[in-house]
């Protein structure tokens, strides 16, 4: 089988997952990387026995090269995604695919009109953990989903991350930074979103980091850090999700998903794995549930090994760029419904994207 060549722009901590992936996705091969500084890209190459290390241009510029997996920063994601474009390839990213919606919507419209594809992580809804959850519902394990529950809450990364301040900024925050896992999740388990409501805040104007190299360093804040929302799915499902780095300790669960004759409790969406648990009307206590699917490591890179897959077999994509706009399309919302004290409707929607098969191998896809 012929391997589709990626490239990948941004050689920061990520990415070395994704050079990984070139080697465990059979259909799949990291033939170049590049970054703004030429060091990190050839410490890259080198340790990953990439062939070439090079400057962006370099790389955009290289024929065989189908794929362009996009590490950079959240605000330079849609400006790379539309050079990735423009040198007429097929751009893959790092969520989220944009920080807002005008620049998320100049990079789909790009690709329409080069015909060309889109793809977005996360990726992790492909995960087995994810995939079990999705195969209970469809399988009317807890008949007809009608709400769910999302919680993310810490104290935010400046206590682990090296370089924390642009996650306090605009298009980053704990709903673009940490969000897109857990609506993504939700529109793979119950399906595109209606409209929101929402209310959020910046509880603390400074922050100081407490990591190094920069330990004690002040960050403005720029972007509410606290975000409590209401989710109308277009199921009729209601979503309630919490998104905060405001918080010192919490006990809530990751996701639920609440079915008229059971609950499901979902894992941790930014893993593939599990644990999946269940409990059904009548039940005494909640059961444990085997993984139906693999991938239940680190598997980041499995949605570009999808996209390049559903290019050889001409069929949609997974992780997609419609997915992935509504998700935006939805985080942006959010902030909106909260300075405008409304619900606010959305202006995308997407299809709900198709499971997985079941037996996969290890590096296989379809």
């Amino acid at each position: 089988m012929a391997r589709t060549k990626i490239g990948i722009i941004g050689c920061g901590n990520i990415s070395a997952v994704y050079a990984q992936a070139g080697k465990r996705f059979r259909n799949i091969e990291v033939a170049a990387c590049a970054d703004i500084d030429l060091s990190r890209a050839k410490a890259r190459a080198a340790e990953f026995n990439i062939p070439r290390a090079c400057s962006v241009k370099e790389l955009l510029a290289t024929p065989e090269i189908e794929i362009v997996i996009n590490l950079t920063i959240p605000q330079a994601h849609a400006e790379v995604a539309q050079s990735i474009l423009e040198s007429g390839k097929h751009a893959y990213g790092e969520k989220p695919l944009a920080t807002t919606r005008a620049d998320a919507e100049k990079v789909l419209s790009l690709a329409k009109s080069k015909n060309l594809r889109v793809g977005c992580a996360p990726d992790t809804f492909l995960g087995g953990g994810l995939q079990t959850c999705r195969k209970l519902i469809d399988d009317g394990w807890i008949d007809k989903p009608i709400g769910a529950s999302a919680f993310m809450s810490s104290h935010g990364p400046e206590h682990w991350h090296p370089d924390p301040a642009f996650i306090y900024q605009v298009g980053a925050g704990p709903l673009f930074d940490m969000g897109p896992y857990y609506v993504t999740a939700l529109a793979f388990l119950i399906g595109p979103i209606k409209s929101v409501a929402c209310v959020a805040r910046a509880t603390f104007p400074e922050r100081m980091i407490t990591s190094q190299p920069k330990y004690g360093q002040m960050m403005k804040v720029n972007t509410p850090t606290h975000v409590s929302g209401v989710l109308d799915f277009h199921s009729g499902a209601v979503g309630t999700m919490l998104m905060s780095f405001d918080v010192w300790a919490a006990e809530l669960p990751r996701i639920e998903v609440y079915g008229t004759s059971g609950s499901l409790s979902v894992p941790d969406p930014n893993t593939f794995g599990g644990p999946v648990r269940i409990k059904r009307e009548g039940a005494q206590a909640w059961s444990d549930v085997p993984l139906t699917h693999g991938y239940a490591d680190n598997s980041r890179g499995l949605g570009a090994a999808d996209m390049a897959q559903a290019l050889a077999s001409n069929r949609p994509h997974r992780a997609s760029g419609e997915l992935s706009f509504h998700v935006l399309d939805t985080m942006q919302s959010l902030l909106e419904a909260s300075e405008l004290r409304r619900h606010v409707d959305l202006v995308s929607t997407c299809m709900q994207p198709k499971p997985l098969p079941l037996g996969l191998r290890d590096g296989e896809i379809d």
